[in-house]
């Protein structure tokens, strides 16, 4: 039956599925929608079977289109790992390499220079500061910020950047009050947390301390964070470069506590694999190598 049923039938019904809809999928292949839509039917009627139930206002797929999605997708996956590991013999590395990363202007300058040295690269690049587990799939790479233990899962993690981080606090919030000198003092005073980023509210420090604070102001930025630190609107965990200059001229007081806090970490995670493959490979080396000039 193999050789009754072409490739592309099978990638467009793999994309269909995945987006519950013709036209997003064609968005994403790059084809017109009506391809997609020829492709999935010719499947269908070479299979002489329905896969999806479409509707005016949805798209469900049936039990035999989930199964056949189950099936094909690690395969079409083995088969595109296996392609893409054979192009790196040629003259120069290829591909499609799709990454999540944070919006940042120093990760969007190293992805930008390493495609200018590998022109072959296709790259699909979605910035997020905080990817759901399920988004992760389809994905080579993941660039995430962490504070602390990581959890556990089937990526493999590589440590690209490390920060220390330091508490600060405006001087006229600590005018107010006596500042916190302990873990226990700080979850009773106001402060600036994530909203959902670095494992959401808890604020982690060195030996595996964690401390669960109270914040009426809730953002998934650092540059927020800072803004409203300097405005006293609480305290505030931040990457002491980035706060140091505020220190100096007094905008910001660094606090001591009893408990260092965790350094904030970039992290880079990519599927779980003995072995990257060779285009992730290239690309962490790069990144690394950047990272180290940051420094």
């Amino acid at each position: 039956m193999i050789d009754k049923i072409e490739l592309q039938w099978l990638l467009s019904f793999q994309c269909v599925y995945e987006q519950l809809s013709f036209k997003l999928a064609a968005e994403q292949l790059q084809l017109p929608t009506s391809n997609v839509s020829r492709h999935v039917a010719l499947l269908e009627k070479q299979l002489n079977l329905r896969l999806l139930q479409r509707t005016t206002r949805k798209m469900i797929a049936t039990a035999a289109g989930k199964q056949l999605y189950q099936s094909i997708t690690p395969l079409i996956q083995a088969m595109n790992d296996s392609l893409e590991e054979v192009s790196v013999y040629g003259d120069s590395l290829a591909g499609h390499l799709k990454i999540i990363m944070p919006d940042l202007p120093f990760l969007a300058e190293i992805s930008a220079e390493f495609c200018s040295v590998h022109p072959q690269i296709q790259l699909s690049c979605d910035t997020q500061l905080n990817p759901t587990e399920g988004l992760l799939e389809g994905f080579d790479l993941v660039l995430r910020f962490g504070r602390g233990p990581l959890d556990d899962s089937g990526w493999v993690a590589k440590e690209l950047l490390r920060w220390p981080s330091c508490i600060v606090g405006a001087p006229q919030l600590i005018n107010n009050a006596p500042p916190p000198r302990s873990l226990d003092e700080l979850s009773k005073v106001p402060c600036i947390t994530s909203l959902s980023v670095l494992q959401g509210m808890p604020w982690r420090f060195k030996q595996q301390q964690a401390v669960q604070v109270k914040s009426n102001f809730k953002v998934n930025s650092g540059n927020m964070a800072k803004a409203a630190a300097l405005k006293g609107l609480g305290y505030a965990i931040l990457p002491t470069h980035a706060c140091q200059e505020d220190i100096d001229n007094g905008s910001l007081i660094n606090i001591k506590l009893d408990h260092e806090p965790e350094d904030l970490v970039l992290y880079a995670f990519y599927a779980g694999r003995k072995y990257p493959l060779e285009k992730v490979k290239v690309f962490l080396e790069f990144l690394k190598s950047k990272c180290i000039e940051l420094t």
